[in-house]
């Protein structure tokens, strides 16, 4: 056996060969394909290493992060995030910081959305993640059902309290609801008007505000969608909800610029032209998702890694692909320039809309992630339902989860 072995590595350099190095990149969809494309061109000038792309569902994909993270064991080299887990992720300390040598990303900062790159920012572990796609927030209309009921464009954008009469328009003439689901209000609502340096629900010190005007207004008119029955109580990705977006039985739908490509892709294909993309109620600027690229303290291809990751990043033709293939809204400011963007979609009408996107994302402003997002996301959305489903009085609801995210955040 050990011969065998000798006489394969006196061959191998006899030859000049070297052995493959293999770099681990792990993935959700569709960034799992964004990889694998990339793969065809950053192959061209690394022949010699093999990357395998580990591909799981989302939610599987960050609860495998999650585990290995908490285990040090099965840890890939490169790691794909989502924003919402970002803050679970900061303080995990098995992640590279990007900061410091080989990698040097400040000096890439401005090439950057700086919302984004914040977003991949915390105090005590440093830039732990680079943004690759994000999602400015937009409103998403059936200008068909508009024109049935008689309403502009303009009478869902003047204030959140003007969508919602127009939303009881719309549900008189046509019997189609203003959103999904009231919660969507909210979700929108709470992600506008965050004070510099602070987060969704936490500010810079890291005590709780869900108990501040922001939240108490995101609850209040959730409210009063649901009181007068605008909403279909759907929730966003199942079934029932795309069988909606499919049938008009939804009017709008609030999510990141992305949706327009999942309505056209595969949501509500057959749709094409009722659609129109639209800023959001009260000229709000908000971000909705958006994914991130970290590499873990694990790794023994730094180097590698690293030029994988500019190239899926800092590579404005890389970046451009995948928005052109994927509906990833590139977050190098230089893959948000040419004539694709320029170009009208289709499926919203001829909308150049991706103009309308870029405006958005450049006007959002930076907020900070928390270790504890996810609870405190988790904790809203109960007493949201509380105050949906059982009149739970808005003030008490707030102040229960204030009192239980502070009390789960200092476990």
């Amino acid at each position: 056996m050990f011969r065998s072995l000798l006489f394969c590595g006196l061959v191998l350099l006899q030859f000049g060969l070297k052995a493959q190095t293999i770099l681990v990149v792990a993935a959700y969809p569709a960034v799992d394909q964004i990889v694998k494309d990339a793969l065809v061109e950053w192959k061209k000038t690394h022949p010699q290493v093999e990357v395998k792309v580990l591909s799981r569902a989302y939610s599987d994909h960050h609860t495998a992060m999650t585990t290995a993270l908490a285990t040090s064991s099965g840890l890939p080299d490169i790691v794909a995030l989502e924003y919402g887990y970002l803050g679970r992720f900061a303080q995990s300390g098995g992640l590279e910081d990007l900061e410091k040598p080989p990698y040097d990303v400040k000096k890439y900062a401005d090439q950057f959305v700086k919302f984004a790159f914040q977003q991949g920012y915390s105090e005590g572990s440093g830039q732990f993640a680079i943004p690759t796609d994000i999602g400015p927030g937009a409103l998403f209309y059936r200008v068909d059902l508009l024109d049935k009921a008689g309403v502009k464009e303009a009478d869902l954008l003047k204030s959140w309290e003007s969508f919602i009469q127009a939303g009881e328009k719309i549900k008189s003439q046509t019997g189609a609801y203003l959103m999904a689901h009231a919660r969507d209000i909210k979700d929108i609502m709470i992600r506008t008007k965050v004070l510099p340096d602070e987060g969704i629900y936490f500010d810079k010190e890291g005590h709780t505000t869900v108990e501040s005007d922001r939240f108490v207004r995101a609850f209040t008119l959730a409210k009063v969608v649901r009181d007068k029955q605008l909403d279909g109580k759907i929730n966003a990705w199942s079934n029932e909800w795309g069988e909606a977006l499919k049938r008009g039985t939804v009017a709008s739908q609030m999510m990141g610029a992305w949706l327009a490509g999942h309505l056209a892709n595969w949501l509500a294909k057959d749709t094409s032209g009722k659609w129109r993309s639209a800023v959001l109620p009260e000229g709000a600027n908000a971000s909705w998702g958006g994914s991130f690229f970290a590499i873990s303290k694990k790794t023994h291809q730094k180097d590698l890694a690293w030029d994988l990751v500019r190239h899926l990043t800092l590579n404005s033709d890389q970046q451009q692909s995948a928005f052109v293939k994927q509906d990833a809204f590139p977050a190098l400011l230089k893959a948000q320039q040419g004539p694709f963007f320029e170009q009208p979609i289709p499926f919203l009408g001829g909308q150049k809309a991706r103009l309308q996107w870029r405006q958005t994302a450049s006007s959002i402003v930076p907020t900070k992630v928390f270790k504890h997002d996810a609870i405190a996301e988790e904790i809203v959305n109960s007493e949201l339902d509380l105050v949906l489903t059982k009149n739970k009085p808005i003030a008490q609801a707030l102040a229960d989860a204030g009192r239980m995210i502070s009390r789960r955040s200092k476990r």
